[in-house]
């Protein structure tokens, strides 16, 4: 039985709806849609935490529309993600093959050179 992740404010325990991240170099709170895994450095709050949030004077806050109901990831989520599988795993082209003078025998990328004088 899966077990959902709660409210990090104390002493509420509604379930988490978003998930809140500090970028202290630029004085920033950013609050965003419920991670998919709980990190160390943020912090789950529930609907109401979340709408409520305030930070202290001369940071900025930075709101994602959080859906509530989100059902996952969408049907072009997962396309767009396959797509950059596929991506990352094709073999970079080089903008000029090797080409063999004759001074060597080309196996794959290595070259075997003859013993010189």
């Amino acid at each position: 039985m899966r077990q959902s992740r709660r409210c990090s404010r104390s002493g509420c325990a509604q379930p988490a709806a978003a998930t809140l991240t500090y970028v202290y170099a630029e004085s920033t709170a950013v609050v965003g849609p419920l991670a998919t895994y709980s990190e160390p450095h943020s912090y789950d709050l529930c609907e109401f935490h979340a709408e409520r949030l305030t930070v202290p004077r001369g940071w900025d806050v930075v709101r994602h529309e959080v859906e509530v109901d989100d059902a996952g990831p969408t049907g072009d989520d997962l396309l767009a993600l396959a797509d950059a599988v596929r991506e990352a795993a094709r073999p970079e082209e080089s903008d000029a093959e090797p080409v063999d003078n004759g001074s060597g025998r080309q196996r794959g990328h290595l070259r075997v050179l003859p013993n010189l004088p």
